[in-house]
């Protein structure tokens, strides 16, 4: 009875230590989800977002004349300065010989370049002359071959690792529940073996250690199984949406800075096979991935108010493309300063367009950042405490185990 009893004992304070790792490690990968990898994946979002929009307001400074207007420029700094902040952050929380690393090496290398260029393409347009244009396009074609490639696999490498995170706060504790039954197996085997024996129903010291097993084992199912649902949740309708949001609006910053290169450029620039503008071709293929985007962000959408921002957008973008097409068609015939207008005017431009939808989607991004935060908060806050109470039930119920074998064996002496 004795060798039996610390069998059992020693079952549950193995399943208590068992249980509680697990359960730590889930619940670390859980908290990272929370304060570590989600929002290293969404700072990465907005160094993409705030390259290509400083690269929009360059152009779009640019089309504006000898004299850029002050809110174009200050929004170009705003958007260097978050871009160089958040590398800042992001170097001081990634391992340097990493990809996601190398990739913020790569940038805070060239960015410097890429403003340089901008600076002399500005100081050149104020002389009014004329390769301004040449200095503008040069530095987009960095932008969006050095810069924007590395912010893109810098998001890729920051939200893989945020899937990772998911994945093992997610993972089942096989062998927690495995040492759990064992356990309760053990415990009634044994309460089994002394009624059989001794006619004694109960025995209050294995009684409680078995309560004790009981309630670790339900606990840690239960526990799981709600911090899973909310983890879940918080990916399904917050850091998809969140995914293809930032998707969406990367996109629009993209045709919008393609757009404006469109009349910079003037048709001098052509695609591999000669036979269309480079910057119109490319700005079909942003709106299109744009489009895109907001059908998937509107089905993703689970409650009205993350629905009605994207909803607004999807109206905003028809607006652009007709807004568009009318500005082509009017810088087609000769009429440039009309165009012009009609793409960076104040009032009935594309520009307006552009900016409302650049809006609706930072408004819908705000909202399902705070879905995303609460859902994913309760999942981490399932598995609090979990880990302590299970070691701390599992050394009593051990304790009561032991106690109720020597009340047994001491009948017998």
């Amino acid at each position: 009875m004795w060798v039996i009893g610390s069998l059992v004992a020693a079952l549950v304070v193995t399943f208590g230590a068992v249980t509680a790792l697990e359960i730590s490690n889930r619940a670390a990968a859980a908290d990272d989800v929370v304060n570590h990898s989600q929002p290293l994946s969404a700072d990465a979002a907005n160094i993409y977002r705030s390259l290509a929009d400083a690269d929009t307001a360059a152009a779009g400074g640019f089309l504006a004349g000898t004299q850029e207007p002050a809110d174009v420029r200050a929004r170009y700094d705003e958007d260097i300065a978050t871009a160089s902040r958040l590398l800042v952050k992001a170097a001081a929380n990634t391992d340097s010989s990493t990809d996601s690393g190398r990739q913020i090496s790569q940038i805070n290398e060239q960015l410097p370049r890429y403003t340089g260029l901008i600076e002399r393409a500005r100081a050149t347009n104020r002389q009014g002359l004329p390769l301004g244009g040449a200095y503008l396009r040069y530095a987009n074609q960095q932008m969006n071959t050095e810069l924007l490639p590395a912010a893109e696999k810098l998001y890729e490498a920051e939200t893989g690792r945020l899937y990772d995170d998911y994945d093992s706060a997610a993972a089942w504790p096989y062998f927690g529940t495995a040492a759990g039954v064992l356990a309760l197996a053990g415990l009634i085997y044994l309460q089994r073996r002394n009624f059989l024996r001794t006619n004694r129903v109960f025995n209050h010291g294995l009684l409680a250690a078995s309560v004790a097993s009981a309630v670790v084992l339900l606990w840690m199912v239960t526990g799981h199984l709600v911090a899973g649902a909310d983890l879940h949740t918080s990916r399904a309708h917050g850091q998809e949406s969140l995914k293809v949001l930032n998707d969406a609006r990367i996109s629009s910053l993209k045709a919008r800075s393609d757009e404006n290169l469109t009349l910079v450029a003037r048709g001098a620039v052509l695609t591999k096979d000669g036979k269309h503008d480079q910057y119109e071709f490319a700005y079909s293929q942003e709106m299109a991935s744009l489009v895109s985007g907001l059908d998937k962000a509107v089905s993703l959408a689970d409650d009205k108010a993350g629905s009605k921002p994207v909803r607004a957008a999807v109206t905003d973008v028809k607006v652009w493309k007709g807004r568009h097409a009318t500005a082509r068609r009017t810088d087609d015939s000769g009429d440039y300063e009309d165009a012009l207008k009609q793409v960076i005017g104040r009032t009935d431009s594309t520009g307006q367009c552009f900016d409302q939808v650049d809006k609706a989607l930072e408004q819908a991004l705000a909202h399902e950042q705070i879905e995303f935060t609460s859902a994913a908060s309760d999942g981490r806050g399932a598995l609090a405490g979990l880990p302590v109470g299970a070691a701390v039930l599992a050394v009593l119920g051990a304790a009561a185990a032991g106690l109720g074998v020597s009340r047994r064996l001491s009948e017998y002496r």
